[in-house]
């Protein structure tokens, strides 16, 4: 049977057979039982509906053993037998280019080479799904290979709904994970949901079919240790991070990017990994430079490349928190330092207690989970602990929006100030917010669909033309970001970042989004790229994103908690063009601590793919720019007020400044 034919089938007319796991790939960590025994039975029951009756006496045992093993029904005797991996759109069996390129961007989301744990449809952040289980996969490929364009697709996390009527100009894909009612919206109802098979989280790019593998965040991570080094060290951008030592850890799923990325900005990047898998995956790789187990050599190999002003990443096989106490001991001190281990995951791997082996740990969260958390509370003090006297000595730490601090403080460590703010700032709060999404910059992206490396490289031209003609006419406060992405993308290349799909990612403000587009769409219609292009953007956005604790943490008039704005986007992309767009609880900081609205938009040359193109960014951006201008940012208020002038249909409410002196007279007399 032909790939095209498997995917029309859907669900097999016959019983497939049993499927091994596969020991060639990486597996997640098994979760926790959660279930009573009538929950249990609840939910094999309803992974059996997707299955016609005479299979339910095989399956239903079946299924409950995936239950029991790995607390979640993946249904792994469904998994295909061909390959996964995002083909040329010309291979997928569709009636249009639109349902096609979705096709392609599920499958990049499941590749081995791109997703964290791909047998358990997890693409990364440890528990980051595409779908809950093989059958819904093989049913939302089976409706997009036959739906017309008068159809939308509807996805509740990772089940499909079905297609339904709608119009030509209505998105193609409506897709939400985890939107659980806010007063069931716990990580206790989320796992118990979870393992139901009635609700999922979809990290931000993972449920919503829009990830690249992590190229995404060795942008975002190069941008952001880049001004970082401006804001903390007083570095130029000529300067770069030469002869700086930046002290992280993580080297899995979207961590990984780490290594790659301060190496490209010049740095001496020690990072450590607990698990030998994805340490030797990125060596492999050549993300990550050079690998160690002892902490003496790698201490004397970083103030070696310190002195020789390397960009070198080294990677620390072991614990971050022995990494730190070893770097006090010796007295070496780290000019900047974060973590991205996955702690909006803290509880089901996605970070592993000191004091404990890989195999010990993941035998301790399979047995006795409660001891788990303990142990994991009691590392991140000791952490947190090492974080202090480190930044006491010299060491700029900041959060890097995977939930560290927030866990660290529910821990009990020290990072927690008398006023109930955090010791230490989020990377948004204090690098990204006021520097890049308060000025409409944020992670611009797009897909080559025809999977041909020359449309990427005329894509990097394309781009980085259009980033340079505005960068020579632009604002002071804007043009160091322009010239940032103008380093990136001239770079991009070389630097071998392609995993899976043609892909490319840069920061962009809503005039540079618009003008590459525009760019693309008018490139496709002329022949000079050949096939359709997907564009897109990390839901870490401008305003795409409400999230107390990263991607709106410099909000301040508030309404940091708040999920308007992330709504509005979703909603507004909607009917502004979107060839599909998603709605998540759920994102970077962990399941209820967020709330993401995302989209994807085809381009394929047409007169239409432009409108749409000038319809739906200016929206995408400017709705952002609105509400950060609304909460008082000066720099989104800058923002904002070009794009009025730029566009006489756009009309904002603009705040009106308060002098501080008035409120204190004020107050002062009312005491």
């Amino acid at each position: 049977m032909t790939f095209s034919e498997e995917v029309r089938r859907g669900i097999p007319e016959q019983l497939p057979p049993p499927r091994p796991l596969d020991t060639s790939v990486s597996h997640a960590p098994s979760r926790p039982q959660v279930l009573s025994e009538a929950e249990r039975r609840l939910a094999v029951e309803n992974a059996l509906r997707y299955f016609p009756s005479e299979w339910h006496p095989t399956l239903a045992p079946e299924f409950l053993a995936e239950l029991d093993n790995y607390g979640h029904i993946y249904m792994h005797r469904f998994r295909p037998k061909y390959e996964i991996h995002a083909r040329p759109i010309s291979d997928y069996p569709a009636k249009s280019s639109s349902a096609a390129a979705i096709m392609l961007m599920i499958q990049n989301n499941l590749d081995a080479a791109v997703a964290q744990f791909p047998h358990e449809l997890v693409t990364y952040g440890a528990n980051g799904a595409v779908f809950q289980n093989w059958a819904q996969y093989r049913l939302t490929m089976q409706y997009l290979s036959k739906m017309g364009e008068d159809q939308t697709l509807v996805m509740y996390s990772g089940h499909p709904l079905g297609l339904f009527p709608s119009s030509v100009d209505a998105p193609m894909a409506v897709v939400t994970n985890g939107m659980v009612v806010p007063n069931y919206s716990s990580q206790e109802n989320y796992e118990r949901m979870n393992a139901l098979g009635v609700s999922q989280y979809g990290q931000m790019t993972a449920g919503s079919y829009m990830y690249i593998g992590p190229q995404g965040i060795v942008h975002g991570t190069t941008i952001t240790i880049l001004n970082a080094a401006r804001k903390y060290l007083g570095r130029s951008s000529e300067e770069g991070l030469s002869g700086v030592i930046y002290v992280t850890s993580g080297l899995g799923g979207m961590s990984g990017a780490q290594a790659k990325a301060a190496v490209i900005a010049g740095a001496v990047c020690i990072v450590a990994e607990i698990d030998p898998k994805p340490a030797n995956k990125r060596l492999e790789q050549g993300w990550l430079t050079e690998l160690y187990s002892d902490l003496d050599s790698i201490v004397e190999r970083a103030i070696e490349a310190r002195a020789n002003n390397e960009a070198v990443s080294l990677g620390y096989l072991g614990n971050i928190v022995d990494l730190l106490e070893h770097l006090i001991d010796v007295g070496l001190h780290p000019d900047i330092a974060s973590d991205q281990t996955s702690l909006h995951n803290p509880w089901l791997g996605g970070y592993m207690p000191a004091g404990l082996s890989l195999g010990e740990s993941l035998e301790l969260l399979k047995n006795d989970p409660t001891e788990f958390k303990e142990k994991v509370q009691e590392s991140l003090r000791r952490q947190v602990n090492a974080i202090n006297v480190l930044n006491s000595k010299g060491t700029r730490f900041w959060d890097y929006g995977n939930a560290f601090l927030l866990e660290a403080g529910r821990a009990g460590a020290d990072v927690i100030l008398e006023d109930g703010r955090f010791r230490y700032p989020s990377y948004v709060e204090d690098i990204m917010g006021p520097m890049c999404f308060d000025y409409g910059f944020g992670p611009f992206r797009w897909v080559c669909c025809s999977g041909d490396a020359s449309d990427l490289t005329e894509t990097d031209r394309i781009a980085q033309e259009v980033l340079e003609n505005l960068s020579s006419n632009c604002a002071d406060e804007i043009r160091i970001q322009y010239l940032d992405n103008i380093r990136w993308i001239s770079e991009a290349e070389r630097h071998d970042l392609v995993v899976g799909s043609k892909a490319r990612i840069l920061y962009a403000d809503e005039n540079g989004r618009r003008s590459i587009a525009r760019a693309f769409n008018e490139a496709i219609s002329e022949g000079v790229i050949s096939a359709p292009i997907v564009l897109g953007r990390d839901h870490h956005d401008v305003g795409g994103t409400d999230s107390p604790f990263r991607e709106t943490s410099n909000i301040q008039d508030g309404s940091m908690f708040t999920a308007d704005m992330s709504v509005q986007n979703f909603v507004g992309d909607s009917f502004r063009g979107a060839t599909w767009v998603s709605l998540h609880n759920g994102g970077g900081v962990g399941w209820g601590e967020v709330i993401n609205g995302g989209f994807g938009l085809v381009l394929d040359g047409s007169q239409d793919s432009q409108s749409r193109i000038d319809s739906m960014i200016s929206w995408d951006v400017n709705n952002g720019l609105a509400r950060r201008s609304w909460a008082r940012s000066e720099g989104a208020e800058f923002a904002i007020t070009r794009a009025m002038e730029a566009n006489g249909k756009l009309e904002v409410t603009m705040p009106n400044m308060v002098e501080q002196k008035l409120l204190e007279g004020v107050f002062e007399h009312s005491r």
